[in-house]
């Protein structure tokens, strides 16, 4: 057993899990988390990098029963899912271009304190586990957050930035394109010397290498046949690609130059074309800046958005920039409707009051396939969205659920459902503080040159070296996801990327703005009124067994809320339902009618600069304005404070009241 303590982390070899290819036991503080790495020896003949990482939490690391029916932990939470794609994003990159063995990265939460960050704890972790194994990557990574202004999560070698996450505080406030590179450049000084810290420590430990075949060099005879003789259908092939996130055309590509070469070996076919295929495409963006949809670098594609086309919704937009279609849906909800979360990352139960539903339809793509369960792809790309839109709500906003489905698919379907729904918040009566626009920029990377593409297609992310996701409004970013094909991204590359992207992002919010303009608020909306009763009449507004308010829950179809302790009643639905039910509770329990020079006995509840807020004895709030306050010494007053007061006006169901 070997143990290694690297400042405030502390790693022990050689102690569980040895029959793995590497392991390693994580401890920060008293967070302990196992990492292994198992290496399937067996060469596949897949042509992408078999990787899978999967990163699990035990209900025992908090000394909690799981709170299942079989008392035992089920399917992936949402925090695993979206950590093992987090963890993986940032190490595929690394790995050889030729690296053909299945290989599985495991990270297993065996006892956790809640100051740890768990991802950047299970990063840390996997990569120096992988660093251990030997299987082709030389380097080390290492993930830090700063939250400075928001959630900045980065992770990345001695040398590059590999991986990036970031959410702003709120969207009235966000981070400007100078201040997101200063704290990257900070990071990544944090990053560098803990990266010098890991390989030196762990070199010593490695396992022997494994021994990677060399890569098969292309058949030059028949890259240049594909080159020459087919370039007309590869160009048209490209150009029907750039519409459509199917390979379809590839395949068919493929079997008609098979059938016209007589070439039985479809293996080397395949893998030729391919590479010329991605050849003819970094060539016309590198050497002649022009993408295979005929867009210039910067050009974004057409919009299109049509609001409240859905008449029984709360709110619906319609958001299409080229081939890529998203109608994302706002439902408002009661307090009741929020989202229990009880995770192991959290210490106590939370509620999640803004909710954003992801749904790629297979339509979307043309595939004939049924309707199934959220992808990890799609938890993602949801979770993603939601980050962006949730800093732009304002205080006072109900719960709220985002759906989002993709109805056409060729790229930046996440970013679409950001500008959907942003629009789609406000068409639903909530005013976000600011609107927020999304848009995915691509790298293309060939030798010394590089060129950065707005609004990427498909085929770009695809065949491209990056997918940088970058959501903001007019004044800075608000949330941002940056995935690498390379084995990172220099920092004086990011600064051209957010330069870029700032340009996309304002064009977009110009065509966003304008159908805001051009927006009539849905008369289809909830609404909410709230009021006191007196704490004593509470059980028999709720009658024996529920009896009273099911049978008003049931009458008026709406939803009451009720606080025992307060005597508050919210009451919410439609709004002339809720007006009715709250004039039949009135009535039902003798509630006293306020008028206008009635004296009232009132009870302090809050005071506030511009006076004071009151709560009458028939259970309504009311304002004591203090230039109707006389003498009283506002500031000298408690909460439960009696007065006598007399009421002065009523406005629009609004109370107000003097000292009588």
């Amino acid at each position: 057993m070997q143990k290694i303590n690297i400042n405030h982390e502390e790693f022990i070899l050689d102690y569980m899990a040895r029959q793995a290819t590497s392991a390693l036991l994580y401890r920060h503080k008293d967070t302990t988390i196992l990492a292994s790495v198992v290496v399937d020896l067996q060469a596949t003949e897949e042509d992408f990098l078999p990787l899978s990482v999967q990163y699990a939490q035990r209900a025992y690391a908090v000394g909690r029963l799981p709170g299942s029916f079989t008392r035992r932990e089920g399917k992936m939470e949402d925090f695993e899912t979206l950590t093992s794609r987090l963890i993986d994003r940032s190490l595929r990159p690394l790995f050889p271009k030729n690296y053909a063995y299945s290989t599985q990265i495991t990270l297993l939460l065996l006892s956790h304190a809640y100051e740890s960050d768990l991802q950047v704890c299970a990063l840390n972790a996997a990569s120096c586990a992988l660093y251990l194994a030997n299987v082709g990557v030389e380097e080390t990574i290492h993930a830090m957050r700063l939250k400075e202004k928001g959630d900045l999560f980065v992770a990345g070698s001695a040398d590059k930035i590999l991986m990036i996450e970031m959410q702003a505080s709120e969207a009235s406030d966000p981070l400007s394109e100078a201040q997101l590179l200063d704290l990257l450049k900070n990071a990544h000084a944090h990053i560098k010397t803990q990266c010098a810290l890991y390989t030196e420590h762990f070199s010593p430990h490695r396992k022997a290498k494994l021994q990677i075949p060399e890569e098969k060099p292309l058949n030059p005879h028949l890259m240049q046949i594909l080159s020459t003789r087919f370039r007309p259908q590869i160009l048209e092939t490209m150009s029907l690609m750039a519409k459509s996130e199917r390979g379809a055309q590839l395949e068919h590509l493929l079997e008609y130059i098979a059938h016209e070469l007589g070439e039985h070996c479809l293996t080397e076919l395949k893998h030729a074309l391919h590479a010329c295929f991605k050849e003819l495409l970094h060539q016309s963006i590198l050497e002649h800046q022009e993408r295979a949809d005929g867009r210039g670098l910067k050009q974004i594609r057409p919009i299109r958005i049509d609001t409240n086309l859905l008449p029984t919704c709360h709110s619906s937009v319609f958001f299409e920039r080229g081939h890529t279609q998203a109608l994302v849906t706002c439902t408002l909800g009661a307090e009741g409707d929020a989202k229990q979360n009880f995770g192991l990352q959290e210490a106590s139960p939370t509620k999640e009051r803004f909710m954003l539903h992801y749904n790629f339809l297979p339509f979307s793509v043309g595939e004939a396939a049924p309707l199934s369960a959220p992808s990890r792809r799609e938890l993602g790309h949801g979770h993603l969205a939601q980050k962006a839109l949730s800093c732009s709500l304002p205080q006072n906003a109900p719960v709220i659920r985002l759906v989002s489905e993709i109805l056409e698919s060729n790229g930046s379907s996440s970013m679409a459902s950001v500008c959907a729904g942003s629009l789609a918040l406000k068409a639903s009566g909530i005013e976000p503080t600011a609107l927020v626009a999304g848009v995915a920029m691509g790298l293309v990377f060939d030798g010394n040159k590089h060129a950065i593409l707005s609004d990427i297609s498909a085929l770009e992310d695809m065949q491209g070296d990056m997918d940088f996701k970058i959501a903001g409004t007019t004044q800075g970013v608000v949330a941002m996801q940056m995935d690498t094909k390379l084995a990172g991204l220099p920092l004086e590359w990011l600064e051209e990327i957010l330069e870029q992207a700032k340009e996309a992002r304002l064009a977009v919010l110009e065509h966003m703005q304008e159908a805001a303009q051009n927006m009539a608020i849905n008369t289809n909306l909830p609404t909410t009124k709230s009021f006191h009763i007196p704490a004593q009449k509470m059980s028999a507004l709720i009658g024996p067994g529920g009896k009273h308010i099911k049978d008003i829950l049931q009458r008026f179809c709406v939803q009451i809320d009720l606080d025992k302790a307060s005597g508050l009643v919210t009451v919410r639905g439609m709004q002339e339902a809720v007006t009715q039910a709250k004039e039949y509770i009135s009535q039902a329990l003798q509630l006293q009618n306020l008028s206008v020079g009635q004296k009232v006995q009132a009870f302090v509840k809050r005071v506030v600069d511009f006076g004071v807020f009151v709560r009458l004895e028939a259970g309504e709030d009311a304002l004591l304005h203090k230039s109707n306050a006389g003498d009283l010494d506002l500031t000298s007053l408690e909460n439960g404070t009696p007065l006598w007061c007399e009421i002065s006006k009523i406005e629009q169901g609004k109370v107000h009241v003097i000292l009588a």
